[in-house]
């Protein structure tokens, strides 16, 4: 959404009042404070205004003034406090309920934010800006629905208003309305063409709609316009991690100089840690995140959480970046000493308050994804700095000491030339946490239909044209197979789709689309699937692995790159190398011998629950046991003042320390 909105100012005589003695030097000294504001002087200008309080205390302008003035210098709580006074003064202010609503929303109050905007557009119902700031209150809240009716009346009221375009088109992204938010950023782009956040945003949306090239193409139109976008860089190099032709050189490239543009400034001033070099003591880890709610994340991290929560030498600290909490939040919440929203801080904010709270290791769980913190990490805050899970590659910073993966997926000595982190190996990169709405296993339908059925259940932006003329090879070897893809946006027609498969010998015919659904009717689709195709060149994660708790496994390439070997990651981790393919003609030849072979295929969907129960990602302990060694020989080597070097912990190191629930 738009980030923030500014205060109204009130340069006019409050006509409310008579103009006794103390109210006119009142008035005064607020002229006086509006002349020191102009010039930058807020600290004076705030002094003039408290003087005109305590002078004339029912001046509702004065006590607005101050609040703007709080405002200016970083006091959002003392400004809602003078907000507040100044409707007291005056309930039919509008520009103090404006101001209000500005003062609770910057300081993380929604709530009471969303009653004063109320206020101020029943006051003022055809004030745009109200309207707009009521939409940015009720996202905060949750209430997307409601959100878009006020952006609409905010377009309605003025319709050449690109932010309430940009805002509008934001929340409809969030509702999977793809096709009219697309409308909305275009249109907020023509009104105003060098708005860069609706540029990246649009390159986002285009993105979810699988037309990764086309929002690559926005993200550098971002970056024409403002090079120090560190949005548009991150999100571009999401992007071209789906392109097949890109080089691993290249790609690794791309992410160091994602480094170099916007961490090499900040290291110079990279604070002196003072924290305790005693190598054995109690630890402070720090999780910055804003996925630790309903997504992919939580699945993975969630019960490595819960065991680390019982460990006696660590405390876990929680910094989430997020607007909004759900119950996996309250779950998770569980799990740390203490839970910081901080989605309103600056990054330079929150180095400083993980700097004052000690926090020993800091932890990234987003890399170059959305609401990650990165530029935080790039002031160097904790005097130990480790991505996890969030990112399949190098964040490129310096600043970060260590990435967090498993040899599955990193084998020992093929990717350190990928990351400028040295690479931490753990028994697996960390567990999964199957759905509750999770339905039995059934019988392989290929048994009853007497023909394969294939699935895929990614994203759309991962369906590239390397992964159409994989799949399509297989199809045409089993010319009586079918493909059913799923978890795609709403109200889509996927006629693009159905295009590429067509130019590569595909009947349409034989492929079904299903839109994005509830959980459980997701799961459940599985029961028509009897093998996943997995994307390329950015393999599937979250959806293998629910695959697999269904019965079904992937049919994967394993590629040069990190986001490549995501399949062959989970595949391996199950003992299933079977499916995991060297190259396009193995990967065809591999779905044709399995088609051949349904008997045995069976057996493997029939076995797949315990075979995850079985597998290091089914230990969730054994994972926690190795963090917790890995954190300690991180610390360690801090203490002793000696750089951050590979290393690998052994699941028999981790399985003694660790207790099966």
């Amino acid at each position: 959404m738009l980030e923030r909105l500014s205060c109204l100012g009130d340069r006019s005589p409050d006509m409310n009042r008579t103009a006794d003695r103390p109210d006119q030097d009142a008035q005064r000294l607020i002229d006086e404070g509006n002349a020191l504001e102009d010039a930058g002087r807020i600290v004076e200008a705030k002094s003039r205004y408290e003087a005109a309080i305590r002078l004339a205390p029912g001046l509702a302008r004065a006590h607005l003034n101050l609040g703007n003035a709080l405002i200016a210098i970083g006091d959002a709580q003392g400004a809602a406090k003078a907000f507040s006074t100044a409707t007291a003064k005056d309930p039919e202010y509008f520009a103090a309920h404006f101001n209000l609503g500005n003062a609770h929303l910057r300081s993380g109050a929604p709530r009471a934010a969303a009653e004063a905007y109320r206020k101020a557009v029943d006051l003022r119902p055809d004030f745009a800006a109200a309207q707009l700031a009521l939409g940015c209150a009720l996202e905060d809240l949750g209430q997307p629905g409601n959100a878009v009716a006020a952006y609409q009346r905010a377009v309605e009221i003025d319709p050449r208003y690109a932010e309430a375009h940009y805002n509008l088109g934001n929340v409809l992204q969030r509702l999977q309305n793809l096709d009219d938010a697309v409308a909305s950023y275009r249109r907020a782009l023509e009104l105003k063409p060098d708005f860069v956040d609706a540029h990246v945003n649009l390159g986002n949306t285009l993105k979810d709609r699988g037309q990764v090239a086309d929002a690559a193409a926005c993200f550098r139109r971002a970056l024409e316009t403002m090079p120090s976008c560190e949005t548009a860089r991150s999100n571009l190099l999401f992007c071209v991690s789906h392109d097949e032709a890109i080089r691993r050189e290249e790609l690794f490239s791309e992410h160091c100089r994602f480094g170099d543009e916007f961490e090499a400034h900040l290291r110079p001033n990279w604070p002196r840690h003072r924290n305790m070099r005693d190598p054995n003591r109690r630890l402070r880890v720090g999780v910055a995140s804003g996925d630790l709610r309903e997504h992919a994340v939580a699945y993975f991290v969630a019960g490595i959480f819960e065991h680390l929560a019982k460990a006696s030498n660590l405390e876990l600290h929680a910094y989430y970046n997020h607007a909004t909490e759900d119950h996996v939040s309250a779950r998770l919440r569980g799990c740390f000493m203490d839970w910081h929203r901080i989605h309103h801080l600056s990054d330079a904010e929150l180095a400083a308050k993980i700097v004052d709270d000690g926090i020993d290791i800091l932890i990234d769980l987003s890399g170059h994804t959305a609401e990650n913190r990165l530029l935080t990490f790039a002031r160097k805050p904790a005097p130990v700095q480790a991505s996890w899970v969030g990112y399949p590659g190098t964040t490129g910073l310096q600043a970060m000491d260590y990435y967090v993966s498993d040899g599955f997926r990193l084998p020992a000595g093929e990717f350190d030339d990928q990351f400028v982190e040295k690479l931490v190996c753990l028994p697996a990169a960390a567990s999964f946490l199957p759905a509750e709405a999770a339905p039995p296993i059934n019988p392989l339908p290929a048994l009853t239909n007497g023909y394969l059925t294939f699935g895929s259940f990614n994203r759309l932006s991962k369906i590239t044209a390397a992964s159409i003329e994989l799949w399509s090879r297989l199809l045409r070897g089993l010319p009586d197979s079918r493909l059913i893809v799923g978890a795609l946006p709403l109200g889509e027609r996927y006629e693009h789709l159905l295009g590429r498969f067509r130019q590569h010998g595909v009947d349409p015919s034989r492929l079904t689309f299903h839109d994005r659904c509830s959980i459980a009717e997701y799961l459940k689709l599985h029961h028509q699937v009897d093998l996943c195709l997995d994307t390329y060149p950015y393999a599937g994660g979250t959806t293998t692995h629910h695959a697999l708790w269904m019965g079904v496994p992937t049919l994967t390439l394993a590629g040069r790159t990190p986001a490549a070997r995501g399949g062959a990651a989970v595949m391996g981790r199950v003992g299933l190398e079977a499916f995991v393919a060297s190259d396009p003609d193995d990967f065809e030849g591999k779905g044709l011998k399995w088609a051949g072979d349904l008997a045995t295929l069976a057996q493997v969907r029939a076995g797949l629950r315990d075979r995850c129960r079985q597998s290091p990602t089914g230990r969730p302990d054994i994972i926690a046991a190795a963090l917790e060694r890995a954190l300690r020989v991180m610390w360690q080597r801090w203490c002793a003042g000696e750089a951050p070097q590979a290393f690998s912990v052994a699941a028999t190191e981790a399985a003694a320390q660790a207790v099966r629930p």
